[in-house]
């Protein structure tokens, strides 16, 4: 999938679709939900699995993705300029399926003026909606040490936050605030004094701020959580994380609603019974890892959700 002259593969591109379909029959109708678009691999192969009568409603809030959905000529479908997060807007119980995908395309990461890569110098952004909100830059020229440290340690689990957050603040009031991704990783490459082999010394601390300045993890508890609601009886959930933090707010929630809840206050009442049913964790195989070395950390999980009402 290409977005200019920048490449996105898709990951776990047939498994998450196989996943979403199937329990929906060889010509699935309804309704299912691309919460997270992208540059579009799911939903075009959603689109092709789709019978006549099926539909599609995509998600996203990045401007570039909604260019890219605009080339979707199919009746069946339909994207929305927003966040995930507004999953909840749909009608209870509408979806057959809704699948998330977390990860950053390609295309956001290789472009220098998205500022969510060290490897290219470019202006310190990392918004996924351009169109609003508070940059990186931004937030950092006005930011106090101990919330520099709080965001990069809670996000980036980076155990030099301290270091890192003392030195971005040492250089605004030296130099003026920040404004490029070369300088932040310059400055963080200074501040961490070892790192795992193989790994940029920023990696950490762009992951935390990218986090944070789009609330990534809020908005998929609030997404994860529209999803009970959303979801029509047997109607399935799949999400692919790509990092710990995320994986672990999944896992928890998948696990969370795949048991009986028992009210100790009323030990002879009926229990709550569980919205969902874990039915699956998959990685890539070696061969998608070996083609694309990004989807290595990938983690998709998959639950279905019961007749609970």
């Amino acid at each position: 999938m290409t977005s200019g002259t920048l490449q996105h593969t898709t990951v776990l591109l047939d498994e998450a679709v196989d996943a979403l379909l199937g329990g929906a029959g060889p010509q699935p109708a309804g309704t299912f939900v691309d919460a997270t678009f992208g540059r579009g691999g799911h939903s075009r192969l959603i689109l092709m699995r789709l019978g006549s009568e099926g539909r599609l409603v995509a998600f996203d809030k990045d401007p570039e993705a909604i260019a890219e959905a605009t080339r979707i000529t199919d009746a069946r479908f339909s994207i929305r300029h927003e966040g995930f997060r507004n999953l909840s807007e749909l009608p209870a119980g509408s979806a057959a399926g809704v699948l998330m995908d977390l990860g950053v395309s390609s295309p956001q990461i290789d472009s220098p003026l998205r500022g969510f890569s060290f490897r290219f110098d470019g202006p310190l952004d990392m918004r996924m909606d351009t169109t609003r909100g508070t940059s990186v830059a931004e937030w950092l020229a006005t930011a106090e040490v101990g919330q520099i440290a709080e965001v990069i340690r809670d996000y980036g689990e980076e155990r030099f936050a301290g270091p890192i957050a003392k030195a971005i603040v040492a250089w605004r009031e030296e130099r003026g605030p920040l404004a490029t991704t070369a300088e932040l990783a310059d400055l963080v490459a200074g501040a961490v004094k070892t790192r795992e082999a193989g790994q940029n010394p920023a990696t950490r601390t762009f992951q935390a701020l990218r986090i944070f300045i789009n609330a990534e993890l809020e908005e998929l508890q609030q997404a994860l959580d529209a999803s009970l609601s959303v979801l029509a009886p047997g109607g399935r959930l799949v999400v692919i994380s790509f990092h710990s933090l995320e994986d672990r707010i999944v896992k928890q929630f998948i696990a969370k609603h795949s048991k009986e809840v028992y009210d100790r206050r009323a030990p002879f009442a009926a229990p709550q019974a569980m919205k969902l049913v874990a039915l699956d964790r998959i990685k890539p195989g070696a061969a998608e890892v070996a083609g694309n070395p990004r989807s290595r950390s990938a983690i998709m999980r998959v639950a279905e959700r019961t007749a609970v009402a």
